[in-house]
C-alpha cells in the first residue's frame, strides 16, 4: 500500500487546501512563485489577442467587377506581405464573392431592361411607320 500523496501547504482562493504536488519547500510551483501565474496568463493572453490592423486601406471601388477584382488582388498581396492576417482576409472573401454576384445580377437586370425598352420602342415605331391601313387611306380623285 502506498503512502498518502503529499499536497501543497498553500490554500486556494476559496480557502481550501491546494491539491497540487509540492516542491522542496512544501509549496507548489505557483504558491512558491505567486507572480508567475499572472505572468504566464499575460503571455497566453498575448497569443490570444485579437489583431487590430490599425489603419486599413479602404477599398477604392466595389461597385464594379473590376473594382472587386482589384480588391481581391490587394487582399492577397496584403496577406502575403503580412499586412493582414489570413483570418481577416478569409472573412472578407465571401463578402467580395457576394458583392461580385450582386454586380452580375444588377448588370443582367439592366441589360434586360434596356433590351425590353428597345423592343417596345421598336414596336411603337413600326406601328407609326406603317401609316394608315388601306381602308383609311385617302385616294386622290375619289
Amino acid at each position: 500500500m502506498r503512502g498518502k500523496r503529499q499536497a501543497c501547504k498553500g490554500k486556494n482562493k476559496h480557502g481550501r487546501p491546494c491539491l497540487a504536488a509540492p516542491m522542496d519547500g512544501g509549496l507548489c510551483f505557483f504558491h512558491a512563485n505567486p507572480n508567475k501565474a499572472a505572468e504566464l496568463g499575460r503571455i497566453g493572453g498575448r497569443r490570444n489577442q485579437h489583431y487590430s490592423p490599425g489603419v486599413v486601406d479602404l477599398p477604392i471601388d466595389l461597385n464594379s467587377a473590376k473594382g472587386v477584382l482589384e480588391e481581391c488582388a490587394r487582399l492577397i498581396r496584403d496577406v502575403y506581405s503580412g499586412k493582414m492576417q489570413p483570418k481577416i482576409a478569409a472573412c472578407l472573401g465571401p463578402l467580395l464573392n457576394l458583392q461580385m454576384r450582386v454586380i452580375q445580377v444588377a448588370d443582367l437586370a439592366a441589360r434586360v431592361a434596356r433590351l425590353e425598352e428597345e423592343r417596345s420602342g421598336t414596336s411603337n415605331r413600326n406601328d407609326d411607320d406603317q401609316g394608315p391601313t388601306g381602308d383609311e387611306s385617302e385616294q386622290p380623285g375619289a
